[in-house]
């Protein structure tokens, strides 16, 4: 795979090993079934973006995978192991997997510095000195460090969201899920936080996004899903995907946004 699109990631190769597996995952909100039976495999260090209208079951899918929303059906491992159903065991696994939501959710009575070294002493039993430098050096790479002392509430949306995401990395977690991370953003702050995660992405971090921000897809996704009435119509490299979508339901998608 030569082409620059289709192989976002130098180096990697098919053969690498399945991180977080979905077998026939279902989900119901009463009447409504949003997850209709989900196969679906993200290896390790692949980049996932899941696209499709709203409805579709996107964000569903990517809460299900650290157990925020229970399913009623199938099976969900994370590099190898099931899902657990609540306790230490689920803590743990959430702590594995790092997610990063439209809203921000940080502790507004915490500092921007105590809100990325809280997870890592409180969880993982990290010292507070060792959580302090780790600190540091994930909001200097979020490009936030000089805000450190500051609280939430002073920083912008963008900014929030870049602290949210190196919360997230404090955890030293195997995945990333973000849950339309941008969707909340005025537009000059869109670009600040896909870049980002476009340059987690070239890092290697294995990730799931659910995003509407198709130029971020073609330039760091892997892979692009789509969905539509909680199914998967598609599963293809980006540059398939945009230029040659298979499933008329994609084609109705893409000629709708992308022509704007």
């Amino acid at each position: 795979m030569s082409d620059p699109v289709q192989a976002p990631h130098p180096g990697r190769t098919a053969t690498r090993r399945p991180l977080v597996v979905l077998e026939g995952v279902q989900k119901h909100f009463g009447a409504l079934h949003v997850l209709k039976s989900i196969d679906l495999t993200i290896a390790e260090g692949e980049v996932v973006v899941v696209i499709g209208p709203s409805g579709s079951g996107k964000s569903t899918l990517c809460r299900a995978i650290n157990r925020l929303e229970t399913i009623d059906g199938g099976r969900i491992t994370i590099d190898g192991k099931d899902l657990p159903a609540e306790g230490k065991d689920l803590a743990r696994l959430r702590a594995d997997v790092g997610m990063v939501f439209q809203s921000f959710n940080l502790f507004a009575h915490k500092t921007v510095k105590q809100n990325v070294t809280l997870g890592p002493v409180k969880v993982r039993g990290t010292s507070a000195a060792e959580a302090g430098r780790r600190a540091d050096e994930l909001l200097q790479r979020v490009g936030v460090a000089s805000q450190a002392a500051k609280y939430p509430a002073q920083l912008s949306g963008g900014q929030q969201q870049r602290v949210a995401i190196a919360r997230a990395l404090a955890m030293d977690p195997k995945v990333m899920l973000f849950d339309e991370p941008t969707s909340a953003l005025d537009p000059e702050m869109i670009n600040e936080v896909l870049d980002v995660m476009t340059g987690l992405a070239r890092s290697g971090m294995t990730m799931v996004v659910v995003t509407h921000e198709m130029g971020f897809a073609r330039r760091a996704a892997d892979r692009v899903v789509f969905m539509a009435e909680g199914e998967v119509l598609e599963d293809a490299v980006p540059e398939k995907f945009f230029t040659d979508p298979e499933h008329p339901r994609a084609k109705d998608f893409l000629s709708k946004i992308l022509t704007h």
